[in-house]
């Protein structure tokens, strides 16, 4: 492991939760990959604490429904910390990734399952620093930095 690379797994506390089958869910050591290489691509070098809870169906519509107005079940969901003002913590939020909608979407758009899990990690971890697509160069830098950070892991543009 590379200096750099020693560096970031020592600055990222990660837990990852499973509340979905584990059929065709990757291992949370490949979510510390993805997270890490996403935080690398960010270029955050400090300390990093977050969660990822793999949910089903019914708890990502849920979720969906309750924090952003939306009745159904999406692939990813972000929730960056929000910290009182003067707190310093490495806490930078959690993240809600479900399972079936991941698969189906993969299907869907014929991509390997595992580079779509990858991809959705990568995507929610840049929106817990920040990083948003709600205006067109906003959009066009998020993909910019999701598209070289998957590249650096062997994963094809998941835009093309």
């Amino acid at each position: 492991m590379s200096p750099a690379k020693a560096a970031a797994a020592s600055n990222l506390s990660l837990s990852v939760g499973y509340a979905a089958p584990r059929a065709g869910v990757p291992s949370s050591a490949s979510f510390r990959r993805w997270v890490e290489a996403a935080l690398r691509g960010a270029r955050r070098r400090k300390a990093t604490e977050l969660s990822i809870r793999i949910v089903d169906a019914r708890e990502g519509r849920a979720l969906n429904r309750d924090y952003r107005g939306k009745d159904y079940a999406t692939n990813v969901l972000s929730f960056p910390a929000e910290l009182p003002p003067g707190v310093a913590l490495p806490l930078i939020g959690d993240l809600a990734i479900c399972a079936p909608v991941v698969a189906r979407e993969a299907a869907e758009q014929g991509k390997a399952p595992r580079d779509h899990w990858a991809h959705m990690t990568v995507h929610g971890v840049l929106h817990l620093l920040g990083y948003d697509h709600q205006e067109d160069a906003e959009a066009e830098a998020m993909e910019a930095l999701e598209t070289r950070t998957l590249a650096g892991l062997g994963i094809a543009d998941p835009y093309a």
